[in-house]
């Protein structure tokens, strides 16, 4: 017996895991954004929360920028995962009609949040690079969540240029449309 696969399957599978994704971030992006408020407000001490009590105590300021970045970074996914889960939820991809008005904004929604994470880590990257060289111990950036912005900027590039083809797409369309 053959069991077979097919694309609404596929989309259920998905949508699970983007919720299971976006529920993620979303704690994720809930716990930089209390922990730093904690340790501002309350204790300080709780700057030891994802190994940051070394930079807390060589600047208040530095352990604000670094949590703002991780919060932009976190907040940033949880919202892409929030486009991905509304889109796969009122089940607005037509696989029979793609080229729709609501694919095309969605495409370029993604590569425009893709390219900000990028770019905030790679902004974290560099001043994390920066506290470094003057001494701070700073945990790695996968530990901070903040890894790989060369690969969101290169993903915001490919979705870019996916989201013109998706663009003269729409247009062909409706045309096609206005013709029949």
């Amino acid at each position: 017996m053959e069991i077979k696969i097919g694309t609404p399957q596929i989309l259920t599978i998905l949508n699970v895991l983007s919720w299971i994704i976006f529920i993620g971030l979303c704690v994720e992006a809930g716990i930089y954004l209390f922990n730093g408020t904690y340790t501002m407000t309350i204790n300080s001490y709780n700057a030891r929360f994802l190994n940051l009590l070394d930079l807390y105590n060589f600047s208040p300021a530095y352990y604000i920028q670094e949590m703002i970045f991780m919060s932009i970074v976190a907040i940033l996914k949880a919202i892409m995962f929030y486009l991905i889960v509304k889109m796969l939820h009122e089940k607005k991809l037509n696989i029979a009609q793609p080229f729709t008005l609501e694919m095309g904004r969605f495409i370029f929604y993604m590569a425009y949040l893709s390219f900000g994470i990028g770019l905030f880590s790679l902004w974290a990257a560099k001043f994390n690079n920066w506290l470094f060289t003057n001494g701070v111990k700073i945990p790695n950036l996968e530990a901070l969540n903040l890894e790989g912005g060369s690969v969101w900027i290169f993903m915001s590039i490919i979705l870019f240029v996916i989201g013109q083809i998706f663009k003269r797409g729409i247009e062909i369309q409706s045309e096609i449309d206005l013709t029949i």
